[in-house]
């Protein structure tokens, strides 16, 4: 028997297929209770967006009634959902099949 050729060990395997996660967004929606200003805010003060960033988002939620305001892992949207619950905003999180 002989040893195998070097080329043989410096193959990757093939069989395991490695899928990327798919990433999973926060969702901010529309309320009668908070002004927008005080969302812009939020905004602002939990992403660190820019004035500017954080407003267009704001008018999306005003405007379309939701707006994707993060992206990430699942636990990372899981503490955004929950931090904007503690600023009295309503979020969701569901996967970004987009």
């Amino acid at each position: 028997m002989s040893a195998p050729s070097p080329i043989e060990l410096d193959e990757p395997a093939t069989d395991d297929l490695t899928v990327p996660a798919t990433p999973w967004v926060t969702i901010v929606w529309n309320d009668p209770v908070n002004l927008m200003s005080y969302v812009s805010f939020v905004f602002t003060q939990h992403f660190g967006y820019s004035k500017a960033k954080a407003e267009k988002l704001m008018m999306e939620v005003h405007n379309d009634g939701k707006s994707v305001v993060s992206a990430g892992s699942r636990e990372e949207m899981e503490r955004d959902v929950q931090a904007m619950h503690e600023y009295g905003l309503w979020a969701t999180m569901q996967r970004d099949d987009a």
